[in-house]
């Protein structure tokens, strides 16, 4: 099992190739340039330093949401090129669940938090429960202040993690003496993670539909609430997946 992974969600473009619980390369980076100027000159790096040929993947593992809407398209598209080109599995990972597998801590909530703007994050905890990554309490979008005060009733340790960390959290609000945040490295999405994630769906057969494959938004975008705002007679634009 050769898997390329891609995770695009953030600013934080992160690319790897791993086999059967093996990282063989990554490429993890954020810098000013975007994704659709990063991504595939990544994606050709972290092949020719595992010394892979794209040829011998067996499968493509992807960050699909939440996370930004520009950057899950562009990573998801390639993905699913990749995959339909050369004829192989293609699996969707939950940007918050790769996020909480890189801290296997247990006893304590694993609490992910993606910036959604305006004050606002997608939020999903977990606990590792017998060596497995359980939800806690499912994804959402919630006030940043109130995510940080519903922390500070819990009665167990909490871990934060994710971009609204590093942007919205760290430095700039008092956290609950029962709350802390993850190390710098250990904030931010990594491909590793969700190639070992993506590896466990395609190990026991499991792989999605190249072609409904979707990202997983949790709400409607900026410009979908400002034209339905402008154009409320005709505001019939379905709710995101």
């Amino acid at each position: 099992m050769l898997v390329l992974a891609i995770d695009t969600a953030t600013q934080v473009s992160s690319v790897a190739v791993a086999s059967e619980g093996r990282l063989l390369s990554e490429l993890t980076m954020q810098g000013k340039l975007t994704h659709s100027e990063t991504l595939l000159p990544h994606i050709e790096q972290v092949l020719k330093m595992a010394a892979v040929d794209k040829s011998q993947l067996t499968g493509i593992v992807v960050s699909n949401g939440p996370g930004s809407f520009t950057g899950l398209r562009i990573g998801l598209a390639a993905a699913k090129a990749m995959s339909y080109v050369l004829g192989i599995p293609l699996v969707g990972v939950s940007t918050l669940q790769a996020m909480a597998y890189q801290l296997p801590v247990p006893g304590v909530r694993l609490m992910c938090l993606l910036d959604a703007q305006k004050g606002n994050a997608y939020v999903e905890s977990y606990r590792w429960e017998n060596n497995t990554l359980q939800v806690a309490e499912a994804v959402k979008v919630a006030k940043i202040s109130d995510i940080v005060a519903g922390c500070g009733q819990l009665a167990e340790q909490v871990i934060l993690l994710g971009d609204a960390v590093q942007k919205k959290i760290a430095g700039k609000i008092e956290l609950p003496a029962n709350v802390s945040t993850a190390m710098p490295h250990l904030v931010m999405p990594r491909a590793a993670c969700v190639a070992m994630l993506g590896q466990q769906r395609l190990l026991a057969g499991d792989a999605d539909n190249v072609m409904d494959l979707e990202p997983v938004y949790i709400r409607r975008s900026e410009a979908e609430v400002l034209w339905e705002k402008r154009h409320p007679e005709e505001a019939s634009v379905p709710p995101r997946p």
